[in-house]
């Protein structure tokens, strides 16, 4: 069944655990028509721990379920803000990722939410993808490829760099007519962002998160610990490849002796340099870098990767694209794209054998 233009809203909830991106986005899986509105949902220190506990844990676990009770409801609470008549975008919550054992574990009830919000759900974008050989992430370049092309209208070749809890880098190439053609795209996941350092913060000084790279500003970088942490053998495979949060937990041991403005800015040039060690498997360096999520609001890691990368950066922002709002516009479009029967992701991309449509679709009870 083929869809004109209609209106999508999706969710992401990232593995930093800051809460639920949700967006509105009109399109009907191809080009973009219109943004809508977007909210944010936060969640609470104690649903926060909830899921942090759920982490790597058995799927039909008691963790792991009181994780989806938590992750299911707060998606009810920001959705029923939204028209009534878009299709949802359900990625859930990410709780493990094991792509070298073709597993990966999102959780919250997408039924649930189909019967309580009375309308159809997309879920589970990346089983599908895992089966034909993929490694289920990242999923966001199909959308990203539209973006280059309908709403920067850029005719070279641009990357997107999101900087969530784990980084991924996007290539696009805006002149081949589709984001599954070969060449189009090449994605993968270049390392960890922030969520090494919202963890040893967190730990460290019970704060979130590292406001505005202030405490990493303070401190003086551990090129040992840098080092160590660059002959990871993750960085020396070639894309597409992709990561679970907690690869690099030993990161944050890692750091423990060190003070905590020297642990903040280390960790920080992690990011960084995992970040110029991804770009020398392109195979050929853009001339615009994109940052998206929420390390783009860090100064302290944008001044250290303009100083480790030829590159120009820039914040989406300014390019006139919600960088904050990004990965659920993505999920709302490849919402679309599943209802389409269209692939959500490439061999470029994840590395499945064939362009792959993911997802499963919740039809609400009329």
């Amino acid at each position: 069944m083929l869809y004109g233009s209609i209106w999508a809203i999706g969710c992401m909830s990232g593995t930093s655990i800051d809460g639920i991106d949700a967006a509105a986005l009109q399109t009907d899986g191809i080009g973009l028509d219109q943004f809508g509105v977007s909210k944010f949902r936060s969640y609470s220190e104690n649903e926060r721990n909830t899921i942090r506990q759920a982490f790597d844990t058995p799927p039909d676990g008691p963790a792991a379920l009181a994780a989806s009770d938590v992750v299911t409801q707060a998606h009810i609470d920001i959705l029923q803000h939204f028209d009534q008549q878009a299709v949802i975008g359900f990625h859930g919550q990410t709780l493990g990722h094991y792509p070298e054992c073709h597993s990966t574990h999102q959780t919250g009830s997408a039924k649930q939410l189909a019967e309580t919000l009375a309308r159809d759900v997309v879920a589970d974008f990346r089983s599908q993808d895992m089966q034909n050989g993929g490694q289920g992430a990242p999923l966001t370049p199909f959308y990203h490829f539209a973006l280059t092309r309908d709403c920067l209208r850029m005719k070279r070749e641009v990357l997107f760099l999101n900087l969530g809890g784990v980084a991924n880098i996007t290539l696009v190439d805006p002149r081949y007519e589709s984001p599954e053609t070969r060449n189009a795209l090449l994605a993968f996941d270049s390392g960890p962002a922030n969520g090494p350092i919202d963890d040893w913060i967190s730990k460290t000084l019970d704060m979130p998160f590292d406001k505005d790279g202030e405490i990493a500003a303070q401190g003086t970088i551990c090129g040992t610990i840098v080092d160590e942490f660059l002959s990871d053998p993750y960085f020396s495979l070639p894309p597409p490849k992709s990561l679970d949060r907690n690869h690099f937990a030993s990161l944050v041991q890692r750091v423990q002796p060190l003070d905590v403005c020297d642990a903040a800015a280390t960790l920080t040039a992690c990011v960084a340099q995992s970040v110029k060690v991804a770009l020398r498997h392109l195979p050929s360096t853009p001339e615009l870098i994109l940052v998206c999520g929420g390390g783009r609001a860090n100064p302290t890691l944008l001044t250290m990767l303009s100083d480790e990368v030829s590159p120009q950066i820039k914040d989406v922002d300014e390019f006139g694209i919600d960088g904050d709002m990004l990965e659920a516009q993505a999920f709302a479009y490849l919402a679309v794209r599943v209802l389409r029967r269209l692939p959500t992701s490439a061999p470029s991309t994840t590395g499945c054998r064939i362009p792959t449509s993911g997802g499963q679709v919740y039809r609400a009870r009329k």
